[in-house]
């Protein structure tokens, strides 16, 4: 009889353990973010990783100050009992492989019911085809490559606009730089690393360049994560193109700025393709050298004026990291954000259930902290919504110049000389 009790004594509290962790389980939403925390790109990661953890913190626990923001109210995902989301990130560390695997673990191992990532293109490439093949819901917040939402893929969403647009906004840019400043340019030089994004990229401004009349009078892709660009930038300065159009990651973006200091290389213009052009590093790091570089971008402080969320939300960034966003992290807030507004409507962590409110998302443009009309994805998963700006950085600040009735600032051309600048 004694032994008898014992054992009911010990099933009566495995089951109430049991009901504990069960209850446990149900109020944590597991994500799965895919970024590199480490390698090349490391601090572009970090700055992501916070502006998840932001998005995360105001869905859980509120940003009172802030109401216009969806989610701001906190309590986490209502329709799942106030459930709160939980990040689980994986480092990958550039490394398309490596992504690959961290997808697939995560999914196996840390059983989470959606993913997000993965800045870099050929890593998000790799890491969606996993969850594709597993039935997970993937959000892509950052990565412009094109062919990512040309997959015919059932599982993959993106919130940014892609570079057929992005390439798109640098001819149009030019374009209207003649008709309304006088300003026209003829040759062009492209410079974009090798992966899938840059190789991409080159392609498309190639083809544009050719419709539109611009003479092409050098083509240089460089091994992406370079140690040394002087050969490759000694071609380019050889060739003399008005404007440079440049797709580089952090590294390469600041080893190319140093490199055309030094061999005495200033094009009228530098239009960049954003990623490591946008990173805070790149301003801290080369400091007044950075100045007169025009970025493609989807998001500026400067646009403040027209949506008071994009100055709440800033500060509140800003009050934690002593850091302004940048379009890079702007994106990924509001890439969790949307996967956050799919699960409350989804009312449930089934995978199918998820992926059916993200491809019925219809958020409007003054619910964003992005300059875009809203988030609408169509049937390729590709957010049809999206808008890009350029931004000059002058005086230190990233500065909207383009769309020109946007413009904070006029454009500032050409690029002073080296040895002309103060």
């Amino acid at each position: 009889m004694k032994l008898k009790r014992l054992l009911s004594g010990w099933l009566f509290g495995a089951m109430l353990l049991g009901a504990s962790t069960a209850g446990l389980a149900q109020q944590e939403i597991r994500i799965g973010a895919i970024y590199p925390l480490t390698g090349p790109a490391a601090s572009t990661g970090a700055e992501l990783k916070q502006a998840l953890e932001l998005a995360v913190d105001i869905i859980n626990n509120g940003a009172k100050d802030i109401p216009g923001l969806p989610g701001s109210a906190g309590g986490g995902i209502a329709s799942q009992k106030g459930a709160k989301i939980k990040l689980v990130f994986a480092d990958h560390q550039s490394n398309p492989q490596i992504g690959a695997s961290e997808a697939e673990r995560l999914i196996t191992d840390e059983k989470v019911v959606a993913l997000i990532g993965c800045y870099n293109s050929n890593v998000t490439a790799t890491a969606s085809a996993i969850a594709e093949r597993y039935k997970i819901p993937f959000v892509n917040p950052e990565s412009s490559s094109a062919s990512l939402t040309e997959r015919k893929f059932k599982w993959f969403f993106r919130t940014t606009p892609h570079d057929n647009l992005f390439v798109a906004n640098f001819f149009e840019f030019l374009k209207e730089l003649k008709a309304k400043k006088g300003i026209e340019v003829k040759e062009l030089g492209l410079f974009n690393e090798n992966t899938l994004w840059g190789t991409e990229t080159t392609k498309l401004e190639t083809r544009l360049a050719d419709e539109q009349g611009y003479k092409l009078v050098a083509s240089v892709n460089y091994p992406a994560n370079s140690t040394q660009l002087t050969s490759e930038i000694q071609t380019l300065k050889a060739a003399k193109p008005q404007v440079i159009m440049q797709s580089s990651y952090l590294g390469d973006a600041l080893l190319s700025m140093r490199s055309y200091k030094e061999l005495g290389v200033t094009p009228d213009m530098i239009l960049a393709n954003d990623a490591g052009f946008s990173d805070t590093e790149f301003i801290r790091t080369l400091g007044k050298d950075a100045d007169y570089v025009i970025s493609r971008e989807v998001w500026s402080l400067d646009l403040a004026a027209r949506n008071p969320l994009i100055k709440q939300v800033n500060d509140l960034y800003f009050s934690r990291y002593k850091a302004n966003f940048t379009g890079n992290s702007a994106r990924s807030f509001t890439g969790m954000m949307v996967l956050a507004d799919a699960l409350g409507r989804a009312g449930s962590t089934d995978p199918e259930a998820i992926r059916k409110a993200l491809a019925e998302t219809n958020i409007a443009g003054e619910k964003l902290i992005m300059p875009w009309k809203g988030v609408k994805f169509d049937a390729t998963g590709q957010n049809e919504l999206g808008s890009g700006i350029l931004v000059q950085i002058i005086g230190g600040k990233y500065t909207t110049v383009w769309p020109f009735e946007l413009a904070a600032h006029d454009v500032v051309w050409p690029m002073p000389k080296w040895d002309q600048r103060k």
